[in-house]
């Protein structure tokens, strides 16, 4: 039994109080949850940030608990994926989901992976200088929106499709931003991140990072693995790395890696969570892709038992 497989792995934005209950019945997610020892590397218990919306959106929470989530759903599924349909044939993450798609395609280790998300998200924290923040736009071409990015001091974060990004750019300019769109007939809305992911505002918190990175141990590449500032492939770790730091202050282009998992015959697109934004984006722009997130399911068994009825 074999199957054209796609592990994708979302950003921050979609995490919720329920967002581990799916892993706690699975003994290798639990372990790994123990071992990441989340409570030390969150501004309070996992359990209390769970339960506060505002500590759970903070940038500080976010990014460890959604790469610790991600990973801990992938120490369940891997084994048994493996020996019923076999590995992936692809991986690409989303903004810090970029990080747990490193550690699936082997280049970090999982547990390391998850640490790196904290002092990733300290680092970028630390780069905040005045209010920042993110905003969806759609509904206008891609020149129409970049000409008005030019007028206001704001830049392109994420390219999520022909007519849809995500901007980013301090508070003034996002709303003089969102008035002039919204006059010309697109739809603007925040997104609950802080800061300016993505963008020259995160320049700052580079150089650091990169010394993060160059102190992990090597890994080796075990599947395809897409830079999520190119959509193109990663042909080795040391590539690898340089694109993760390139990210921080450059644009995500996610509509290129939905069209890279076109042109490398993707059959099936497996979300890792939480939230199912990017499984749902993939399967309108590519509808020939079978498309589901882990949020989708009721159970782990659910989703190998959907994997396993495509591969048939």
């Amino acid at each position: 039994m074999s199957l054209r497989l796609a592990i994708l792995c979302p950003g921050q934005g979609g995490q919720h109080p329920a967002m581990f209950d799916l892993l706690h019945g699975d003994a290798r997610a639990a372990d790994f949850l123990a071992q990441c020892q989340l409570d030390a590397l969150l501004s309070a218990p996992r359990q209390q940030v769970l339960a506060d919306p505002q500590a759970l959106f903070a940038n500080r929470n976010a990014q460890p608990l959604v790469v610790a989530a991600q990973l801990a759903a992938w120490q369940a599924l891997a084994g048994p994926l493996r020996a019923s349909i076999g590995a992936p044939a692809l991986v690409a993450g989303y903004s810090v989901g970029e990080l747990s798609a490193y550690a699936v395609a082997g280049v970090f280790a999982p547990l390391d992976t998850v640490a790196l998300a904290a002092r990733r998200a300290r680092l970028m924290d630390e780069a905040v200088r005045d209010p920042q923040g993110l905003m969806s736009v759609g509904g206008l071409p891609l020149g129409r929106i970049m000409a008005s990015l030019s007028r206001h001091d704001a830049h392109l974060a994420i390219v999520t499709g022909d007519d849809s990004v995500i901007v980013g750019g301090r508070q003034p300019a996002l709303t003089a931003l969102a008035a002039e769109l919204s006059g010309s007939g697109a739809h603007c809305g925040e997104l609950p991140v802080a800061l300016a992911s993505h963008t020259p505002l995160m320049q700052p918190a580079q150089q650091a990072f990169a010394a993060l990175l160059d102190g992990m141990p090597p890994g080796v590449l075990e599947t395809t693995l897409l830079a999520g500032v190119s959509g193109q492939a990663v042909s080795d770790p040391v590539q690898a790395r340089t694109q993760l730091v390139r990210q921080l202050g450059e644009p995500i282009q996610w509509a290129a890696c939905m069209d890279a998992c076109a042109e490398h015959r993707i059959e099936v697109a497996l979300e890792l969570g939480p939230g199912n934004a990017l499984s749902r984006m993939l399967r309108e722009r590519h509808p020939q892709i079978a498309c589901r997130s882990l949020s989708d399911f009721r159970s782990l068994d659910g989703v190998l038992a959907w994997l396993q009825r495509q591969a048939d």
